[in-house]
């Protein structure tokens, strides 16, 4: 109630203090709406930026310079005069053929998505794991050729598959909360990666409205909300690789904009027993422009995969000769998985000064794994199979209000935020199976029901060319368990509040320089059956992360980014995996630098890199610093990209990880790799035609390792070392498109 009446009397204030509005709709040379255009006001030194299908409220005045931008685009100036309030200005914009020439390096808290919008005009994506490598020094591996989610690295943390970092599309979350195989889950494959639009990111727990997983950083995603044309595209590879996908125009007018789109993967994979993988992808999405200065989107997906596997296998089985690389020591491993959701936002300009942006979702989940990490370890006759399993419902909302206000030089905005969500998850369990038909014992089975309630303030204070972002968030927790094993009905609680401040400072010296010190206190939460059943030590334990960086642009093609920074954690979380769970382990301490480059040769050839070096250390029992298994130490991407050059686009791609160790005290490592990628698109009229290649020169990889002590059916007790993921081998695909 004093949350609803906070926003009650914000509204109030906001809309008494309100200035005049001019209404800004943002297009090209063609008549497509720009949807992510900046409007600044010269005289007030305010930014605005769109309320959904282009337009633009900005508190102005007759006779006020108006500055519009776009990335891509050339800047355009308008002075305002009686006739532009009232009624919707239309501006439009040049294209610019050298990118980051529409690049302004502004104080702003997260001016390094400036990076991401970069790249994502200039370097093509093909995959939902492109995606997330779209995120400067954010590194993935694949544990089932598709099937699973990627696990991925970024500042010395292994983050499993979403522990330390988080990820949303659209305002819903995709991470999972006491999922079946590992806190965080975020399995991304619901995106057909041609429908997104925009990805912003952030590194560190700096982000006010961003809470669990928030420690090494989040990622949100945007979708399209409208297309420019429809396409219909067919790509067919190596391996009996088959994809098939259809973006389709309904409606793109004014006042409205709808589309469908589908995606249907089908590949047998490189391994030596098939994969059989299948993914089917479907989404509608319909946008419309409301009479209030309301924007109201609708959308929703489907999303189905399921898959074989081969697993990971120790490098002493092929070295025997009882399997290839590309073979399995457990065939029957693999799974099934889908999602289906349902998201409505709705954003209202309530005046020039204040907008509000809110989301509510509802999400069905399901889940069923069968993995065998260690094989004949523990059941020597029958093997170490498990199944983990859930079936799960999400609901929750996001609401926002953005009020800003200036005098002179001076700026203010704050953003209060409240949200909701609510994962209700039925049978989750860990068995011990036999080739999947047989469940040989239940090892867990039970219900979650878990609750996330928050509220925060952002504010954002300018004056010149200094910001000073500060912010608060309080999150609330409610666990409950029932364990379906119990002899005798329990149901177990819990409930945990959680307070974070940030604290971040930018300052430019000028329009192509600007420096940065970012602080802020971030946490993961740990899974309800760990915390419930007397194992976990803490419910959200805490990480407090700093930045010091810059970020340069010099001249008009070349964009540097530059930071140094440190992070604390109270609690690491540890997956066991031949017992399937996720176990809290000692505080650690991670420092390290990130480096990014941008560089526009010409108008067709762009060239990036990321470079990133971490130091991460926990303590044992005894207070002695330890490694911190699999943590990165080093990582390298980068390429060459070609964009629009007589009817071809394409990139060489260059991904590299270091080697780092595998086990607490460095005795064992993980082998590092280099891999190459190339993609090239030739459009002609209508048509297109490409060609994408994976592992370019054929390197053989390990992708994604693990120390692990396991049986093989021919030993007498169990070996620990390297067990691995074999990375693929050369895997070519040809594309075929048709636009219209």
């Amino acid at each position: 109630m004093k949350t609803c009446l906070s926003f009650l009397f914000l509204t109030i204030f906001c809309n008494a203090f309100a200035q005049d509005a001019v209404r800004v709709k943002v297009k090209d040379e063609k008549g497509e709406t720009l949807q992510e255009a900046i409007v600044f006001n010269s005289s007030t030194k305010a930014h605005f930026h769109g309320e959904g299908n282009g337009l633009i409220s900005v508190a102005a005045a007759v006779g006020d310079t108006l500055t519009i931008r776009q990335l891509a685009y050339k800047s355009a100036s308008y002075v305002l005069s009686k006739k532009d309030f009232g009624e919707i200005l239309t501006i439009r914009l040049e294209e610019d053929p050298f990118l980051l020439n529409s690049v302004h390096i502004r104080p702003e808290t997260n001016a390094l998505h400036t990076l991401s919008k970069v790249d994502m005009n200039m370097v093509s994506v093909n995959s939902s794991q492109d995606l997330l490598r779209k995120v400067p020094g954010l590194f993935i591996g694949q544990h089932a050729g598709g099937g699973k989610a990627e696990q991925m690295f970024l500042r010395g943390f292994d983050l499993d598959h979403g522990t330390d970092i988080n990820i949303s599309v659209d305002g819903v979350p995709v991470n999972m909360v006491s999922h079946a195989h590992g806190q965080g889950y975020s399995d991304l494959h619901f995106v057909i990666p041609e429908t997104v639009e925009n990805i912003d990111f952030s590194k560190g727990p700096y982000n006010t409205a961003k809470g669990d997983f928030t420690t090494a950083g989040y990622v949100s995603f945007k979708t399209k909300t409208q297309l420019k044309e429809s396409k219909i595209q067919t790509e067919i590879g190596q391996f009996n690789t088959l994809r098939y996908l259809a973006l389709l125009n309904l409606l793109n007018n004014e006042n409205q904009q709808a589309y469908v789109a589908g995606e249907l993967l089908q590949t047998d994979n490189y391994f030596q027993a098939s994969q059989n993988f299948n993914r089917l992808n479907l989404m509608a999405k319909y946008s419309a422009a409301l009479k209030d200065h309301s924007t109201l989107t609708l959308t929703a997906s489907h999303f189905n995969s399921d898959w074989d596997a081969s697993g990971q296998i120790p490098q002493r089985a092929i070295d025997e000769g009882l399997i290839s690389r590309w073979g399995a020591i457990d065939s029957t491993e693999g799974g099934q998985t889908d999602r289906s959701q349902i998201n409505l936002q709705f954003h209202k300009a309530i005046n020039a000064n204040t907008r509000y942006n809110g989301n509510a979702y509802f999400t069905k989940y399901d889940f069923s794994l069968f993995s065998n990490f260690t094989f004949f370890l523990n059941d020597p006759v029958n093997g170490d199979q498990i199944h983990q399993n859930e079936t799960r419902t999400i609901s929750g909302f996001n609401h926002e209000v953005d009020y800003d206000t200036h005098w002179g030089e001076w700026s203010l905005s704050f953003q209060p935020g409240l949200g909701y969500r609510n994962d209700k998850i039925t049978n989750i369990g860990l068995a011990h199976t036999k080739q999947r038909d047989t469940v040989l014992e239940q090892i867990q089975l039970g219900d979650v029901n878990q609750t996330n309630m928050y509220a925060y303030l952002n504010s954002v204070f300018n004056y010149r060319n200094i910001e000073i972002n500060a912010g608060l968030r309080l999150d609330h927790f409610e666990q409950a368990y029932i364990d379906q094993l119990m002899p005798n009905y329990t149901h177990l609680k819990a409930r945990t509040n959680k307070v974070s401040p940030k604290l971040n400072v930018i300052y430019s010296f000028n329009p192509n320089v600007q420096v940065y010190l970012k602080n802020g206190l971030g946490f993961h939460s740990n899974d309800t059956r760990v915390v419930l059943m007397g194992t976990g030590n803490e419910t959200a334990p805490s990480a407090f992360g700093t930045d010091l960086g810059t970020l340069i642009k010099a001249g008009n093609r070349l964009l540097i980014n530059a930071a140094m920074w440190q992070m604390h954690s109270k609690q690491e979380f540890v997956y066991v995996g031949d017992e399937g769970v996720v176990e809290p382990s000692n505080a650690s301490q991670r420092m390290g630098v990130d480096l990014s480059i941008r560089y526009q040769a010409n108008p067709y050839l762009f060239l990036y890199a990321d470079a990133t070096y971490s130091h991460a250390r926990t303590k044992d029992d005894d207070g002695q610093s330890i490694f911190i298994p699999l943590a990165p130490v080093s990582t390298l991407t980068g390429g060459l990209s070609l964009k629009d050059w007589k009817g071809f686009s394409g990139s060489l791609a260059l991904r590299s990880l270091s080697d780092r160790p595998a086990n607490d005290d460095g005795s064992l490592e993980a082998k590092g790799y280099t891999v190459t990628d190339f993609n090239l698109t030739y459009t002609y009229l209508h048509y297109y035609f490409g060609l994408n290649i994976q592992n370019l020169f054929n390197t053989a990889w390990k992708e994604t390792q693990f120390d692990t002590e396991s049986r093989l059916k021919n030993e007498t007790e169990g070996v620990s070392e390297i067990h691995f993921i074999p990375g693929t081998p050369f895997n070519a695909r040809l594309k075929f498109g048709f636009r219209f």
